[in-house]
């Protein structure tokens, strides 16, 4: 009898269809009942082969460039030949009459399809089951819509377009640059990608902009007013401010108006002397303290007049449903979680817990005729928000929401209404924000309140802002509540034209911020709207739609550039390696077409109009051939020293007084007899030009930060030039014992005050503010506190007023040792050392903490058992989570032996879990993900009642293992 074969992308879709449609028999490769086969891939089977004249890594040659198959061959994937295999076997089985693709519904499962066809070489009828639900429901309800395959022809010629162009484009990128950037030797490998290296190049300039940035100050002046019904505080503001207005302009007019002659104003105004850029570019900024100080004089103790009292009601809709982009975006800032952890979330609660539909989408709207299954979904969520959206009525066709032109291959992430209760920690964390979006989506509008007030001291206008939430609407959701005190109790009423009392005019100084690095939730955002960057306007809506990558792919190209020694990661942030900003910056110049986004929006537009059958596969990829050849061709003329920025000698080398030459790597004598050379990469670290000349000049320069110690640590240190023309690190006085320290001529500089400890004079050495008497021969006193304290540098202004009054300022950009940024006052101790004070914020009102309810105890009674306890004896049984024994729920002494069926992003197969416990060790498992987020093998063995890894000989030393905590 002929049968359908199913073919998914995993086995746990196998299972669930098995599941959904009923009467199946499991054997070791595929289920079966009457009428299907179901077998599974494990993600991508396939790779596009290399030549076998060119498989040679260590002989790579720029002659054999480009590589251009007329044919792409496969191969399978490291470890894949025996699923290939049966794949191969089932399809060519003569029983077989009709393949079903069962593969994730989008471009990527359409393309892990067509390969294990091809591979297979038998043609046979083809339909496509396309699910955008896992529940058992959903999956049925697909298969009675199956899809024909000359209908999915479009997709899957894109598919294999992408994957093809992205192949060439790659291969032929990375071996050309390589060759060039390491001399001809291919010894470093230099990545290149479409996708990739326009990513990293938004990521190098952002990193640009901030080594580039010099603080400068800026003031703000605060007025507090005192009318009839009490105190407020105004902000004074520059009324005819203009953003197109020239900071120099604007400077003349103020001092015009203000009758001030400031001479050198518009001097002061020049770059050197600091950035006029900072996050609030769009706003008017005062830069010259005698402004803020002549507007301070005309307006202290004069009266003023409230000039303008306003309000205004505005609304807040609730945000949209979310994509996978967005939903990791919002994960990565709530909970510090990886665009790549996020996505491992989203598909463990789509595959293993049915509790969310298809995650991998870049469609924020749900279709048209959806509406009847929220209705159903939010019957089932036990949430009293839902029931009210349920009770209101509020599922109405809204175009925001339901909307076929705004869905894809896929809808937006939202609830199945199934309910999983073995959640773990995070699941539930990204379940909460999926269900929470979905219910607030339907809630009316937030409604505030806005209060605007003019205050005019003098001619001279302070502006009040308040916003009051006035009905939370969405917000309900989200735990808000409408103020419980009225507008005017925020902010003392008043009536226009009340004269007020002026109590006090401050300044306050603060300084320019440079932008803030790029974390994975920004460079999503990034990446997303690269459109942005995008001068044409049918490849604007193209990247608008897709972006830098798709929403599938967009975590897998930041492992990517993590992983080739792009980028690391520094607490959240994502800086880029002197690696990184060489490569890109050589780019630029040479190939820029491979840094820009234009690229990846061109590909992207096309690859649409090849899945609306717009566009042919044989004319787009006879266009990336084109420019394979080109990009080929501009590396083999490609010289990384011609593409120097300036190349012109300058300077005078320290050695023999020749002219300095900055190249690729160096910078070098151009004296050829000379050897005379500074790497510019120093411990990860690039130095920069102006860096290398105050080296050679003062013959040191620092503190310098974003250094790396070889086991990835951030450090500052002085960089010196020795005697024999060297850089070495110099961290200062080093504390030796008494006798052993050299003694260090304070001739030349200013004490910066007294020591609290002993009256002795404080200085600045090295890396350090030292004590005259800590760096003696004969050491009396140990003060010391560092340049740089928590990655912040610390000027001495602030080490003076620290001295004199024992506190310094309020101090920002402190980096705590788990990457978070935070600030402090530095202050001494009562043992006269240095520490930290925060600011004093109002307590928390405390939340009334629900009992804990004790957890169900489960009924193991024909149930079967999995094997013996190792600690106990006992049995053990399956349930939903995990391996655990049946004396775990004793009200006495419970036996705590525990088998996660998830360790480490890998699930753990019921047949490994009884080899474990019946001969205490696993087969070797792949595919487990560590904590810094990188895949590793492993055994699973048991030590002393507790579940332990166990490394192959590569790893580690036969025999020795370590302890997991994951019993």
């Amino acid at each position: 009898m002929s049968k359908s074969l199913i073919i998914t992308e995993k086995p746990s879709v196998a299972s669930d269809i098995a599941k959904a449609l009923g009467g199946f028999k499991k054997d070791k490769d595929y289920y079966e009942n009457e009428k299907y086969l179901i077998s599974w891939a494990v993600g991508h089977l396939f790779e596009l082969a290399v030549p076998a004249s060119m498989k040679e890594q260590d002989k790579w040659d720029m002659k054999k460039l480009p590589i251009m198959p007329i044919e792409f061959e496969l191969e399978p994937a490291e470890k894949m030949s025996g699923r290939a295999n049966v794949l191969r076997k089932l399809i060519r089985d003569k029983n077989v009459s009709e393949i079903i693709n069962a593969c994730d519904a989008g471009r990527e499962g359409e393309l892990i399809f067509r390969y294990i066809i091809q591979y297979a070489g038998k043609k046979k009828p083809i339909k496509r089951l396309w699910l955008q639900s896992m529940t058992s429901e959903a999956i049925r309800e697909a298969f009675a819509r199956l899809r024909s395959d000359a209908e999915m022809q479009p997709l899957a010629s894109a598919a294999r377009s992408r994957n093809e162009a992205d192949w060439l484009v790659g291969i032929n990128a990375t071996r050309a640059f390589t060759l060039r950037l390491s001399g001809g030797r291919g010894s470093t490998v230099t990545s290149l990608g479409r996708v990739q290296t326009p990513t990293l190049a938004i990521i190098v300039e952002r990193e640009n902009k901030i080594q580039e940035f010099k603080p400068r100050e800026l003031h703000e002046i605060i007025g507090t007013f005192r009318a009839a019904a009490g105190e407020y505080s105004g902000r004074w503001f520059d009324e005819a401010f203009q953003k197109e207005e020239d900071e120099t302009e604007r400077t003349k007019r103020l001092l015009h108006r203000l009758q001030l002659n400031l001479p050198g104003a518009e001097q002061r105004l020049n770059s050197e002397n600091g950035s006029l850029w900072d996050e609030h570019r769009g706003a008017p900024r005062l830069w010259h303290h005698e402004i803020a100080e002549a507007i301070q004089r005309k307006c202290s103790g004069k009266e003023g007049i409230v000039e303008l009292e306003e309000k205004k009601p505005t609304t807040q809709v609730a945000p949209q449903l979310y994509d996978l982009t967005t939903l990791q975006r919002e994960a990565n800032n709530r909970f510090g979680l990886s665009a790549k952890r996020t996505l491992q979330i989203a598909q463990a609660l789509y595959e293993k817990h049915k509790a969310i539909t298809y995650p991998r989408t870049d469609s924020r709207a749900l279709p048209e005729d959806y509406l009847a299954t929220v209705r159903s979904t939010l019957s089932k969520i036990d949430n009293p928000f839902a029931c009210k959206v349920l009770d209101n009525n509020w599922v109405k066709p809204n175009k925001r929401i339901f909307n076929n032109t705004k869905v894809g291959d896929h809808f937006a992430i939202v609830p199945t209404g199934t309910v999983s209760r073995s959640l773990d920690d995070y699941e539930r964390k990204v379940f909460d924000m999926v269900a929470r979006r979905f219910v607030a989506v339907f809630f009316p509008v937030a409604q505030y309140e806005n209060t605007s007030r003019i205050t005019r001291v003098e001619g001279e206008p302070f502006k009040t802002e308040g916003k009051i939430l006035v009905v939370p609407g969405w917000l309900e959701v989200y735990g808000r509540e409408a103020a419980v005190d009225k507008p005017e109790e925020n902010l003392p009423r008043v009536s226009q034209g009340e004269r007020v009392a002026t109590v006090r005019i401050e300044i306050t100084t603060d300084q320019t911020k440079p932008p803030a690095r790029y974390n994975e939730g920004t460079i999503l955002s990034a990446m997303e709207a690269a459109g942005k960057l995008v001068e044409d306007e049918e490849l604007r809506e193209a990247m608008k739609e897709k972006g830098l990558g798709t929403a599938a792919t967009r975590a897998t190209i930041i492992e990517t550039l993590i992983s080739v020694h792009y980028l690391v990661r520094h607490g959240k942030e994502l800086q880029p390696t002197a690696k990184a900003i060489q490569t890109i910056t050589l780019l630029k110049n040479a190939v820029p077409e491979l840094t820009s986004p234009e690229l990846t929006g061109e590909w992207e537009f096309r690859l649409r109009e090849i899945e609306h059958r717009k566009l042919t596969r044989d004319a787009f990829m006879r266009d990336i051939r084109e420019l394979t050849n080109d990009i080929v061709g501009k590396a083999k003329h490609f010289h990384p020293d011609d593409h120097m920025p300036d190349t012109e000698p300058f300077g005078q080398c320290p050695k023999c007084g020749s002219p300095i030459v900055e190249r690729f790597k160096s910078f070098t004598c151009t004296n050829d007899e000379c050897d005379f050379t500074i790497w510019k990469t120093i411990a990860g670290r690039l130095l920069t030009r102006d860096e290398f000349e105050t080296l050679v000049r003062d013959k040191q320069i620092g503190p310098l930060g974003g250094f790396r110690s070889r086991k990835g640590k951030r450090f500052h240190a002085m960089l010196r030039l020795s005697d024999e023309f060297k850089t070495e690190f110099d961290f200062g006085p080093n504390g030796q014992e008494n006798g052993a320290a050299q003694p260090v001529d304070f001739s030349s500089q200013e004490p910066l005050g007294k020591c609290p400890k002993c009256g002795g004079r404080v200085f600045e050495v090295g890396m350090s503010y030292v004590c005259e008497n800590s760096v003696a021969p004969n050491k009396t006193c140990d003060f010391r506190s560092g340049k740089v304290i928590l990655q912040r540098s610390i000027d001495r202004e602030q080490v003076n007023k620290l001295l004199t009054t024992g506190k310094t300022d309020l101090l920002e950009r402190f980096i705590s040792r788990k990457g978070r940024p935070f600030k402090a006052f530095l202050v001494l101790t009562d043992k006269k050392d240095v520490g930290f004070e925060f600011e004093k914020r109002e307590p928390k009102a405390k939340r009334e903490r629900k009992p804990r309810e004790p957890a169900a105890k489960i009924d193991f009674t024909g149930k079967e058992t999995v094997g013996k306890c190792p600690k106990c004896g006992g049995k053990i049984f399956e349930t939903e989570n995990s391996y655990i024994c049946e004396r775990s729920q004793a009200d006495r002494r419970p036996c705590k032996f525990k088998l996660s069926k998830t360790i480490l992003s890998l699930e753990i197969p019921k047949e490994e879990a009884q080899k474990l416990l019946i001969t205490g060790k696993t087969d070797l498992l792949n595919g487990f993900i560590s904590k810094r987020g990188r895949p590793f093998s492993a055994y699973l063995k048991l030590e002393d009642g507790k579940v332990a890894f166990e490394f192959p000989e590569r790893t580690a030393p036969a025999g020795e293992s370590k302890q997991a905590n994951i019993s």
